[in-house]
């Protein structure tokens, strides 16, 4: 099966695991592979939404607490040691690994000394590990997109005010058509 994505409107965690909940990846389905993780002070929430006129599912995760910094090495553990399909577990490193090389790159300082700011939060492993098991369960082999609107001005976050897209999300961009149409918002994430 081929899956693919109309990122007009950007992309980012939530809005991946909207559209496989849309593609009929069950919600319920996916809670339980979550509580596998064994993280705890979340709850997630799926609800439909119209948006210009168009249905769509909403997807989010509520953290109950502040989020946490965590390193490469704490979130490949908490992968680690849960319950998930071991190919599900692989790939959900790999991308937490593709993630790390691109903040150390910006950062300049080794992969084991970077410190995930607001991706080590919760809602950052939810959806990346959201989205890969709604991948396995709908049986998707292939993933295509169109370009990438990665929307225009500043993003404020842990290092400061920087332009978008933010300089790790650029450095993984590399080489992928990108575009913007003068959004003033941080579209892919």
């Amino acid at each position: 099966k081929i899956l693919y994505f109309d990122c007009s409107s950007g992309i980012s965690g939530d809005m991946i695991i909207g559209a496989l909940i849309d593609l009929g990846f069950d919600f319920n389905f996916l809670k339980d592979e979550l509580k596998k993780l064994n993280l705890k002070g979340y709850e997630i929430e799926s609800k439909k939404i119209i948006k210009n006129g168009i249905s769509s599912t909403k997807f989010n995760v509520v953290e109950k607490h502040n989020h946490e910094e965590r390193n490469l090495k704490e979130i490949n553990k908490i992968i680690d040691n849960s319950k998930l399909d071991n190919e599900i577990k692989n790939l959900i490193k790999k991308i937490f690994n593709k993630i790390a090389v691109a903040e150390a790159k910006v950062h300049n300082k080794p992969v084991n000394k970077i410190h995930f700011h607001e991706i080590g939060a919760i809602d950052t492993i939810i959806d990346i590990a959201g989205a890969v098991i709604g991948f396995k369960k709908l049986g998707i082999d292939r993933i295509y997109c169109s370009k990438l609107n990665v929307g225009s001005g500043f993003v404020d976050f842990s290092h400061g005010k920087f332009p978008v897209p933010a300089p790790a999300t650029a450095e993984i961009l590399k080489g992928v058509p990108i575009y913007n149409n003068n959004i003033q918002a941080e579209l892919v994430t």
